[in-house]
């Protein structure tokens, strides 16, 4: 029988840092060692910066963890949520451990989870909130982004053309705003979208697509 350790974390500034992947590594082994086995350092699989939300056998140390396992083997994780965050990935990849002969430790279940026993029965339930609880956070920050948006402060991504940002607010830039009232101007007069990408091109210097006049047309006039 092998023993391995798993460990995660999600980003690369925790993976840079180190602290919350050795504070896990200790976890894995003290707890091997208090079922009287060894898990030598070269057996604990580091999975940095990867998300969660990735099925496990997609991750490079996942994938590579999963292909050497045989029957008999053991697999101990710190956490749930470092193992998953998905519900029917944790589920399938639990019920190809149990058919391979593999069992399962959650530290933070309490042991083995591949029996049929309260453990098991804790992994299902824990599961589906370690989904609920990824989806809502994920609503939470497409409301906070929508409001912010409403109330006219940047959200991130590529500046807005016509607007500088300062302090996370869309401030008005004098120079683009005057480029916009003459994009107004000739869309006006029947310019088509391709014909002031041509003139912003060949008289303003600015590079835009036909869909960003479009865009940003759009947004001038709402």
């Amino acid at each position: 029988m092998a023993v391995f350790g798993y460990v995660r974390v999600s980003t690369v500034l925790q993976a840079r840092e180190g602290e919350s992947l050795e504070a896990q590594r200790r976890q894995v082994i003290s707890y091997a060692a208090s079922k009287g086995l060894e898990l030598t350092d070269g057996n604990v699989f580091v999975e940095a910066g990867v998300s969660g939300s990735t099925e496990f056998q997609q991750r490079p140390e996942g994938k590579r963890l999963f292909d050497q396992l045989h029957a008999g083997d053991m697999v101990i994780f710190p956490k749930l949520d470092r193992a998953f965050r998905n519900t029917r990935n944790a589920l399938n990849v639990l019920h190809e451990l149990k058919a391979i002969g593999v069992h399962a430790h959650f530290i933070d279940l309490g042991g083995d989870v591949t029996g049929n026993g309260i453990g098991a029965i804790v992994f299902t339930i824990l599961s589906a909130f370690a989904t609920f609880e990824r989806e809502r956070i994920a609503t939470r920050i497409r409301e906070v982004k929508q409001l912010k948006k409403a109330q006219g402060k940047f959200t991130g991504g590529k500046r807005a053309f016509g607007y500088d940002v300062v302090d996370c607010v869309k401030v008005p830039r004098a120079d683009e705003q005057q480029v916009i009232r003459k994009m107004k101007a000739k869309r006006a007069e029947g310019a088509s979208y391709r014909s002031i990408e041509t003139w912003l091109h060949d008289t303003q210097h600015v590079q835009m697509s036909f869909m960003g006049v479009r865009h940003v047309l759009a947004g001038a006039n709402a």
